[in-house]
């Protein structure tokens, strides 16, 4: 269960539960210090709530539709010098967790000040995660909750078993779903321009139709 500020404030032992927080905190500070030493380049690792989590490979659904989305958002961005795109291995650091989402989407005021030798990433302007069995519960509580909070303008979560996007744009501090559907086009609202059919992500043959449109 959630507590806002506002109910946390009528609570009787306020100061002790923040007293309690901030220790849990610290420790939970100290966790993520050993993370970051022990996270390597050639292993999928995140930070979550103080829990590390390492991931297991992926199935093929799953880095099947990873990649043909990928393909067409990244020649998108860089055929109109919109940013800098990401895939699967860029740490997102947020206040409290770190993440690799599948794709992330840079816009140039955020890519422009990014180094070569850069391991750790501010929050991005738009979010791809794919679904799999280990990770479904924390793309669609922990990090939908996070990416809001964190100003993640646009978040689809992708279902590849079922072949089916979810389209989630942040209104008022909370995401708002537009799209749920496995036909038909998808449009980008952070990628002004990008539209694309939904079996693109999935279908080998209209991905390839749907590059040679976008080039």
């Amino acid at each position: 269960m959630q507590i806002s500020l506002e109910q946390a404030l009528q609570m009787p032992d306020a100061v002790l539960f923040a007293q309690k927080l901030e220790s849990a905190l610290k420790a939970e500070k100290e966790k993520r210090r050993h993370f970051y030493e022990i996270v390597e380049e050639n292993k999928k690792m995140e930070f979550i709530n103080g829990e590390i989590f390492f991931h297991s490979p992926v199935k093929l659904q799953h880095n099947s539709a990873t990649k043909l989305l990928c393909k067409l958002i990244d020649t998108f961005v860089a055929k109109n010098q919109l940013g800098f795109v990401g895939i699967e291995k860029i740490m997102i650091s947020l206040t409290r967790n770190d993440y690799e989402p599948d794709i992330c989407f840079f816009g140039n005021e955020k890519a422009k000040d990014f180094k070569r030798k850069q391991m750790q990433f501010p929050a991005p302007d738009f979010v791809v995660e794919v679904l799999s069995d280990s990770t479904a519960k924390n793309d669609r509580e922990t990090k939908f909750q996070d990416y809001a909070a964190h100003g993640v303008q646009e978040y689809w979560i992708v279902d590849a078993e079922k072949e089916i996007v979810e389209q989630y744009f942040l209104q008022n501090e909370a995401y708002e779903l537009l799209l749920k559907a496995k036909d038909g086009k998808i449009e980008g609202i952070v990628l002004e321009g990008f539209k694309i059919p939904i079996q693109a992500i999935f279908n080998e043959q209209i991905n390839l139709q749907t590059l040679s449109e976008i080039i």
